[in-house]
Formats: structure tokens, sequence, C-alpha cells
């Protein structure tokens, strides 16, 4: 069990003063089976309206507006979560049952792709031949892993929107393409997917209290007779170091900030997540 302190701040410096801005923040974890959420709070300054929902996915989301000329904006998230090691997949299920009308009625969403997440040809090849003999709990994590050994961890290789057949075409991308590619991989074999967007604290080793600078990550569930979290990235099990902010098809179902806003462009933005392990 890890008890972690996640502080991600975003901030927006206009090129000139912004007249209104709309804006929408996926920042809030869930409160899960092996997940509880402590405290958590999302600070915007300036603002002149707030209100908050749940979507379609069941993500939490603080809607906002800033409704007077401002040349910045800030939006700060701060969150104490206790999290779990994940439990080993108990009942797995077979190729008959994932097969089953039932199943695929059930789950239609998770077996449906997207524009981002549509797998090339070459991508559902390997898929194909790597599970193969395999049952879909062992095919899931040996796809994950194939496709891992293909594309290298290259940042700024990418863009958030890049769909998984342009990353598939460089071998390179970062932990959102890894994810887009492994859950339209899976798919195209009939494996449920779904993308999961949180927190990554980076270190095992540091020491209780220390902050360090962490990530926004994603990483992948796959039903297999249950959900399971797998972070192909880093090749693991997602862990007591990983936080569950939000789940959909894709990267756009779950963005952790999204807006409009009426004046001139963005002339500078930073994004910071610092973690620090309090248990």
């Amino acid at each position: 069990m890890s008890r972690l302190r996640v502080v991600h701040t975003s901030a927006f410096q206009y090129a000139s003063p912004v007249l209104a801005s709309y804006n929408e923040a996926r920042m809030t974890p869930l409160t899960q089976h092996g997940q509880t959420v402590l405290e958590s709070k999302i600070e915007v300054q300036p603002h002149t309206g707030w209100s908050e929902y749940r979507d379609y996915w069941g993500t939490a989301v603080s809607a906002f507006e800033v409704l007077t000329p401002h040349e910045s904006m800030v939006v700060t998230a701060e969150h104490l979560v206790d999290v779990a090691e994940r439990q080993p997949l108990r009942n797995p299920a077979g190729w008959e049952t994932l097969r089953g009308a039932e199943l695929r009625d059930r789950l239609a969403e998770f077996l449906s792709d997207t524009p981002t997440t549509a797998p090339p040809d070459e991508v559902v090849e390997l898929a194909k031949r790597v599970a193969a003999s395999l049952t879909p709990a062992e095919a899931a994590l040996a796809v994950s892993n194939a496709l891992r050994d293909e594309v290298e961890y290259i940042p700024g290789a990418t863009t958030v929107h890049t769909p998984a057949s342009e990353a598939w075409a460089k071998r390179a991308g970062v932990c959102q393409d890894l994810a887009h590619l492994v859950s339209g991989a899976l798919r195209s074999i009939g494996i449920p997917a779904r993308y999961v967007s949180g927190y990554l604290h980076p270190d095992d080793e540091v020491e209780i209290g220390t902050t360090v600078s962490g990530d926004s990550h994603a990483w992948v569930e796959w039903w297999v007779g249950e959900w399971f979290a797998y972070d192909p990235t880093n090749r693991s099990i997602a862990g007591d170091h990983h936080v569950v902010i939000a789940r959909g098809r894709c990267y756009d179902d779950v963005p952790p900030l999204r807006g409009i806003f009426a004046g001139a462009g963005t002339q500078e933005t930073s994004v910071t997540v610092q973690i620090t392990r309090e248990a």
C-alpha cells in the first residue's frame, strides 16, 4: 500500500488579455477497489463560475469559466490517495467467453476502435501471430510486450492526439501511444481494452516524505475474465505507484484539461506533477 500526495499544476500565459474562457478539468482521482481518495481539491486562478459532474465514462469533471479579461490562468489539483498493490487475475476467461454475444454487447465500446486507436494491418497481424495458441490472459500480456519491443520510448516524438498508426510507422512514441497501440491490437483479436489516464510515481526506492517529479501517465486495462491493469511502457502491472484518474476508449475521452477561449494564442504553457509518498 502506498499513500501518495499528488500536486498537478498547469499554468497558461497569454500573449494578450483573454476576454473569456470555458474549460473542463478531468484531474480528480477515482475512489475504487484498491484506490481510496482521502483528500482532493482543484483550484483555478482566476475563475468566475464553477460546476461539477460525472461524464459518460464515470470521470469526475470540474467545469469552470473565466469571464473577465485575464493574461494568465493557473489550475492546481492536489490529492492524497491510498493505492494498494493490484491482485493477481482470479478467474481468467477463455476465448469462448470473449467471443460470446453477451460480452460483446456489454463491452462493445471497448471492442470498437476510435481514429486514434485503429491499428495498422501490421499491428493486427502481429497481434494474431503472437496470440496464436495462447489463452486470452496470456495473449494480452504477450501482445503488449511484443509491441513494446518494437516501439522506442522517445519524448516529443508524438503528441497526445497522434494516431496509433503514425506512432507505429515511426516506431517511436510515449505512454499514450503505447496505450493506444495496445488497445487497438487487443481489440483486433477480440479482447476488450480501455485507455487509463492517471499519475505514476517513478521511483520505488525513494524515501517516504521525499517529493519527486512525477508524470501524467497512461496505461491499459484489458478484460480477460475481469479487468486487468497493465503498464505497457514500463512492462509492469499497474500497481501501488499508479493513481487512476479516468478511463475511456482513448486519450480524447479523458484529457486532463480541455477548453476554448476568446483572445490571442497561448504564449507559454507549463505543466508540473509533484508526487510525495507519505506512507
